[in-house]
């Protein structure tokens, strides 16, 4: 066997060369298809031959205009995603909503078990998460049909959050949708208003996921709307709402409405305000909120608004020493944000070095993140005999063969 080689790793099949696969399954010119998504030719160019990053809003034009999902786009779920025998059992529970398949529902463990969960979701541990999931969804939705208490349902809404998790990250959109429609009908049974605010969290992730950015803000609208109107004000609730402003936040940058963007910071640097953050961002129910995960996002949707230099400099002022508080998935999305901003900046080698940051931050996101996978796609085409590093890393995160 002879050592890997750059000349061994060819340019990665990712959302560029799909769209020209697409494209021309479609008889569709370059400009045509640029036309019809409301882009430049010379964007579309550079997009297919790997020259140029393909940002979420622009995936999701060209994905509307091919007629085709986001996740055909991205080519979800990747190669290495986990077996189908371990999605289908995830699928199956999440399925079996009324009658869980579940012989004994240890009660007094079952609160530990999702908080232990939740844990596993936090440091992107995906595939231990995967392999407890399944029973552990059977286990909650049992114990909430035999009690019928409002807590019940919130931890069966805490555990379908990791489900949604799970499927969203590995590329599997219809499981996605179909969890948050099982974590939208457990949070209707509790009638508590943090659980319906989480749901409507996840909920506006799937029409993120989706590219439809405005039906997601009406989402998160109406949640916060409902949650005014409620005058609850506990931790958990500031935490909710402030993360919907947030979700909120991502809709708008992507929807290019500045404005909507920048009233939902506002609102969640208000919300921030009343926690007390000695330690950090407060994590609720599988939701990260506080002053650091506002920065995270207020330099992220600079991205999205096309001011990446911006962004460079809110990423040079955390990267060294991230907020506090923030667990490695929000580390890790600080690190690929701040690749993203530099490859639009121009700084190929720290776009580099932050994605060398951003897996050792959370290496099983960052190997399947949609973003990650571009910025590596893209850093790979402009150098793919130069850089045996950079090679390296696209063997790990399977950009290969």
């Amino acid at each position: 066997m002879h050592a890997v080689t750059d000349a061994d790793i060819p340019v990665p099949a990712a959302v560029g060369e799909h769209i020209a696969t697409l494209r021309k399954a479609r008889d569709l010119s370059q400009r045509v298809l640029a036309r019809k998504a409301s882009i430049s030719h010379s964007l579309l160019s550079k997009i297919e031959v790997g020259d140029r990053a393909c940002r979420p809003a622009v995936a999701a034009a060209l994905a509307e205009a091919l007629g085709v999902t986001l996740s055909v786009l991205y080519g979800q779920p990747y190669a290495e995603s986990p077996g189908t025998r371990q999605i289908d059992q995830l699928r199956s529970a999440v399925r079996r909503h009324r009658h869980p398949a579940v012989a004994d529902v240890h009660p007094r463990t079952l609160a530990a078990d999702v908080h232990h969960a939740s844990r596993l979701r936090a440091a992107t541990d995906y595939a231990t998460l995967l392999d407890v999931l399944p029973p552990l969804i059977s286990r909650a939705v049992a114990h909430a049909h035999d009690t019928r208490e409002p807590g019940a349902w919130q931890m069966l809404v805490d555990v379908y959050a990791c489900a949604y998790t799970i499927a969203h990250r590995l590329g599997y959109p219809d499981l996605a949708d179909l969890v948050a429609a099982r974590q939208e009908w457990a949070a209707s049974q509790a009638w508590v208003p943090v659980a319906q605010m989480a749901a409507a969290w996840t909920e506006a992730g799937t029409f993120q996921s989706a590219g439809d950015y405005l039906e997601g803000l009406a989402v998160t609208d109406r949640a916060l709307t409902t949650w005014a109107a409620s005058g609850e004000n506990s931790v958990e609730a500031v935490v909710a709402a402030g993360s919907l402003h947030l979700r909120a936040v991502t809709l708008a940058a992507r929807a290019r409405d500045e404005a909507t963007a920048r009233h939902h910071l506002v609102h969640a640097k208000r919300l921030a305000g009343l926690l007390d953050q000695s330690n950090g961002d407060e994590y609720r129910h599988n939701l990260t909120f506080g002053a650091g995960n506002v920065a995270l996002h207020e330099m992220a949707a600079q991205i999205e608004l096309e001011k990446p230099k911006r962004a460079v400099t809110m990423a040079d002022g955390m990267v060294g020493q991230p907020p506090s508080g923030l667990g490695p998935t929000r580390v890790g999305h600080l690190h690929i944000d701040a690749a993203r901003a530099h490859l639009a900046t121009g700084d190929r080698e720290e776009a580099l070095r932050s994605l060398f940051r951003a897996r050792e931050a959370a290496p099983q996101m960052a190997r399947i993140h949609p973003m990650a996978r571009e910025v590596l796609r893209v850093l790979v085409s402009l150098h793919r005999r130069s850089k045996p590093e950079l090679t390296r890393l696209a063997k790990w995160a399977g950009l290969h063969g």
